[in-house]
């Protein structure tokens, strides 16, 4: 359901159409009691299970960084309105979710081998000694009596420096 500026929704009048995504469109608008402007969230159909716990959600948040959510209508959030771009494009969907599986991948390598590390050094009875993690991803034991490293254990596919 697409407005016009001009339209009224409530005690909101309708400014500008700000983007538009699966669960409906996102406008900028004033709010006529309090003299401000607002952004309006307002759902393709009646108010869903799920823009309903969008709702609840926000409400329930307070920080700097998060929008504040000013009011509920029957399918539609109105929130604060803040100025600026839009975070469409500034890091392209592709290489955020391969940046991220490959971090996974890197952190849950280095707990595994960290894990062993300490698994095999209980088992050998070393209470002196201490699994560490090097620059280069690199599990290493450390004698804490001697403060010399043994060799390396095991290593991990890439680098904490390369996926940083």
């Amino acid at each position: 359901m697409k407005l016009d500026a001009g339209t009224r929704l409530g005690p909101y009048e309708i400014l500008a159409l700000i983007g538009a995504a699966g669960m409906g469109e996102v406008y900028q608008a004033r709010d006529t009691r309090l003299d401000r402007v607002v952004a309006i969230k307002l759902c393709a159909e009646q108010f869903s299970e799920r823009f309903e716990r969008e709702a609840r959600d926000v409400a329930a948040l307070n920080h700097p960084n998060i929008c504040t959510l000013y009011d509920v209508g029957s399918n539609y959030l109105v929130m604060e309105y803040i100025e600026g771009p839009t975070l469409a494009g500034t890091i392209p969907l592709a290489e955020a979710l391969a940046t991220g599986a490959e971090r996974i991948k890197n952190v849950q390598c280095i707990a595994g081998k960290l894990k062993q590390a300490h698994t095999d050094q209980a088992s050998e009875g070393r209470n002196g000694s201490q699994a560490q993690l090097s620059a280069a991803s690199l599990v290493q034991r450390k004698d804490m009596n001697t403060a010399q490293s043994s060799g390396s254990m095991a290593a991990c596919a890439g680098s904490l420096q390369q996926s940083a």
